[in-house]
């Protein structure tokens, strides 16, 4: 896909939140002192009076947007996923979580794509810590079009929301007439018969090049769409499990607790299918150009291409 029109997801965040706040006026978004890199400092820049900074303050960030929603407001906090999720994991559970606030958290820099911020900074672990907490909504989405309809989503849904967002600019493959974002609901983006490869975020695009290889080399891959980890689109995956009887999942995250393991869980208890899971390998990240890691570790179309290969 290297004609393909390319965003960053993190960009889509932003440029979503400024123009919901035309339509929101209850809609704040609150930052960590990141919002360049975040973004949401397009929306300072609009609504100055409705962007708050409350500095390297991540966890009592957390508790300022619940606050806040008690109040009626429809708080968007954001930091890098690995502050969001890891640093405020307990502010998260306990103070928006367990009352079920109104709380959307915008988390950018997740995963390896990262790049030279290393291993510290990627953050691999989010949607594993995010999913145990009841209730939470998880929204991991694969490009563009798929990042700004995640934001209208939460911001006009009920309950605590989790939304993951990349710093490295992805192939936009949603953009067409018949795209439709629903909460919950995966996206059948091409039919196969011997493989079903279920795919989220940036691993979406690659694993649709990955399809293109192994379709070369005589073996049908059907390639789903889960943009939300949590609630997953369970009906959608056991019906292609029945179909293709092989299931591999893609996803720039740990093997053990985010897609895998949701997918894992899902056909154990309904269609008992093999699954191998294509992510990182329980090990942590290192400091390069994100492209290259995501070779490395092979997330890219080739990578998934060479390992579901291998495994059929």
């Amino acid at each position: 896909m290297t004609n393909v029109k390319k965003v960053a997801t993190r960009e889509s965040y932003g440029k979503a939140l400024a123009e919901l706040g035309n339509e929101l006026e209850n809609l704040v978004v609150l930052d960590a002192d990141l919002a360049g890199a975040t973004k949401t400092g397009i929306f300072k820049k609009a609504f100055p009076d409705r962007f708050i900074d409350c500095g390297i303050a991540e966890c009592d960030m957390m508790g300022i947007a619940a606050g806040m929603a008690t109040c009626g407001a429809i708080p968007f906090a954001s930091t890098f996923a690995m502050f969001a999720s890891g640093r405020a994991f307990e502010i998260v559970r306990n103070s928006i979580g367990y009352p079920h606030l109104n709380v959307k958290i915008g988390a950018t820099h997740a995963g390896i794509s990262v790049g030279e911020d290393g291993a510290s900074h990627q953050c691999n672990e989010d949607l594993a810590l995010m999913r145990t907490i009841p209730g939470m909504t998880i929204i991991n989405p694969s490009d563009d079009v798929e990042a700004r309809a995640a934001v209208r989503a939460a911001a006009t849904t009920e309950g605590p929301f989790y939304l993951r967002f990349g710093r490295f600019a992805v192939p936009v493959i949603n953009d067409r007439p018949d795209y439709k974002f629903e909460i919950g609901k995966g996206v059948l983006l091409r039919e196969g018969t011997d493989v079903t490869i279920v795919a989220t975020g940036l691993c979406v695009a690659a694993a649709l090049d990955a399809a293109d290889m192994l379709a070369a080399d005589g073996i049908s891959a059907e390639v789903i769409n889960i943009h939300t980890i949590k609630p997953l689109d369970k009906d959608l995956i056991a019906a292609s499990a029945k179909k293709t009887g092989k299931v591999v999942t893609a996803e720039e995250h740990s093997i053990i607790g985010g897609l895998g393991g949701a997918v894992c869980e899902a056909l154990s208890e309904t269609v008992p299918t093999p699954v191998l899971r294509i992510g990182v390998k329980d090990v942590f990240g290192e400091s390069g150009p994100a492209a290259e890691l995501l070779h490395k570790y092979q997330l890219d179309g080739e990578g998934i291409y060479n390992q579901v290969k291998a495994w059929m």
